[in-house]
Formats: C-alpha cells, structure tokens, sequence
C-alpha cells in the first residue's frame, strides 16, 4: 500500500489555513465584533442607530410575519424609513452621545427597534 502523500500535504495545508484565519484578527469595521466592551471601547449613539436602520428589513419581516419582497413587508419598510428621522431626535434626546455599557446599547437598541418598525398585527394563539 503507497503512502498518501497527496492527501497528507492537502489535509496538512488546509489545517494550517484554518488555524491561521483562526487567529487572525477580526475586521475593524466587523458589526458583530464592534459592540462588545463598551466600557472600554465606547460607540458612538448615532452608529447604534444607523445599525438598526439597517435591520429593519429583518425587523419588518418578524413584525409583520410577512417576508421580503411582500406588499405587507413593502409597506413596514416604508413606514420606518419615515419614522427613522422622529426615532433619531428622541435617541438624541434621550441618550448620551457616547454608548458605555451593554445595557445602555439593550435599551437603546431596543428602543430604536419599536420605534422604527412599529408591531400592530394581531397575536396568534
């Protein structure tokens, strides 16, 4: 039986790549990685908002059951995109210009969450 050189390097190189992208360091502007210690490495509020602007097609689509692309799901978005100028005075008026703590972001988002894509369907069940 002949030893699998081949397969050997190719799995061996693979490893290495895998362990190496591992370890790299994440991107600068990766979202998921930019809103963790905020004690140290605070967020600007407006960046906590214009990151829910940009889930509200996610948003709309659990608010109105409907997906993507729907008359329904059409209409929510559109509905947002005209909240989205009153929801960034009441952020700037409730809330300090500098996010500091995860439960600061939580409410913050939150907030901005129900106030750009407002829920009135009805519940099921």
């Amino acid at each position: 039986m002949k030893f699998p050189i081949a397969t050997v390097a190719l799995v061996s190189a693979a490893l290495a790549f895998v362990f190496w992208q591992y370890n790299q360091a994440p991107p600068a502007g990766s979202e998921e990685n930019r809103f963790h210690n905020l004690s140290s490495n605070p967020i600007e509020r407006g960046e906590v908002v214009d990151w829910v602007a940009s889930q509200v097609s996610d948003l709309c689509v659990e608010a109105t059951g409907f997906p993507s692309g729907t008359e329904k799901h059409g209409d929510c978005v559109a509905s947002s995109e005209s909240n989205q100028p009153g929801c960034r005075r009441l952020a700037a008026a409730e809330y300090p210009p500098e996010i500091t703590s995860d439960a600061a972001f939580r409410d913050l988002s939150t907030t901005m969450m129900a106030c750009m894509v407002r829920q009135s369907r009805p519940l099921n069940g």
